[in-house]
């Protein structure tokens, strides 16, 4: 087993590398190395972003939204959570994978103290509550093995970031499954910073402490195609939110001039379908503003962009654009 030394806590490189080193032809068959990002909420191949994140406030916390090109649920980085990364031959199935792969985790977890374990179909738990969720994606004949250590995570922004807004949505994606969070630290026999955390359990998966002998340095063609692979994918609006499956949802909020409904149909990132109701008032058939906001992306400068192109207090009595994006996005969050 060999490992990588990385200190970059850019989300976009980190989800790019990992790709690009599972995806090697010249990168050690078994590879597993430590990792951290910036604040961030990383999504699920499968989800569908505008569901999972609370759009509101992750803009204003300034927090990345990067999708990943593993299955499974969204999940919160910051410095105080620490990530691991197995890559190796795709050798067995289901259940047995994950727990390949958790089990020298759990072990690890296990010498300093934390009473960890492996339950469900990818978390570990400690005390009935989440430390880690772990996710796993394959190409040809190998795979990685990803997972989340919450050592000493803000658990309020987890719970912030996470929390759908309370509107009717159907999905065609794949909705997170909300668990209680704890930290590892609290578990800890003795208390340590991060960076010893980090050294201990990577001296234990690495079943030695002579780190520098196992050391990976990653090509010139690797570092180029991690790079490329994170500015041509991973930071684009397509991939993080374009890909996000087909979603019908119904966002309601009653303001001086009335009650206003949207039901949207969203698709690739888009609004697909509009219709508009309530018990507002117009001097304008509402079909207008409706056909208006067919085909915008479904974020809040683009919807802005729509309304600030149309004659809206036409349309909507006394009802202004920023009630509309409140409504909309949460933006009163």
């Amino acid at each position: 087993m060999r490992t990588i030394i990385n200190n970059e806590n850019d989300p976009y490189y980190n989800l790019a590398l990992e790709e690009t080193l599972l995806k090697s032809e010249t990168a050690p068959d078994m590879l597993v190395w430590l990792w951290q990002n910036r604040p961030a909420v990383i999504i699920g191949r499968h989800q569908n972003a505008l569901e999972e994140v609370n759009i509101a406030a992750i803009r204003k916390r300034g927090i990345d939204v990067v999708r990943r090109i593993s299955g499974g649920g969204a999940v919160y980085h910051d410095s105080g959570n620490v990530n691991f990364t197995f890559i190796a031959p795709a050798r067995g199935k289901g259940e047995e994978l994950f727990r390949r792969f958790t089990e020298p985790v759990i072990d690890a977890l296990r010498s300093l103290g934390v009473p960890a374990e492996f339950t469900g179909r990818n978390d570990i738990v400690a005390g009935g509550k989440k430390i880690s969720g772990n996710a796993q994606a394959y190409y040809r004949d190998r795979m990685f093995h990803h997972g989340t250590l919450l050592f000493d995570s803000d658990l309020a922004t987890v719970g912030a970031v996470l929390n759908a807004a309370p509107d009717k949505i159907k999905s065609k994606g794949v909705k997170s499954v909300r668990s209680r969070v704890a930290n590892i630290r609290t578990y800890l026999k003795e208390d340590i910073t991060i960076e010893e955390f980090k050294s201990r359990l990577l001296s234990r998966l690495l079943a030695t402490d002579d780190i520098q002998s196992r050391e990976y340095r990653l090509s010139p063609a690797e570092e180029e195609t991690a790079r490329r692979l994170a500015a041509d994918k991973y930071r684009t609006w397509e991939w993080n939110y374009g890909r996000s499956p087909a979603f019908e949802t119904v966002k309601s909020g009653r303001f001086a001039g009335g009650k206003i409904t949207f039901h949207l149909d969203i698709k690739a990132g888009k609004i697909a379908a509009c219709h508009i109701g309530g018990d507002f008032f117009g001097k304008l058939e509402i079909a207008g503003l409706e056909m208006a906001l067919v085909g915008a992306l479904f974020t809040p400068a683009a919807v802005a962009a729509v309304l600030d192109s149309v004659p809206l207090g036409d349309y909507l009595f006394n009802i202004a654009k920023e009630d509309i994006l409140a409504c909309l996005f949460n933006q009163t969050v």
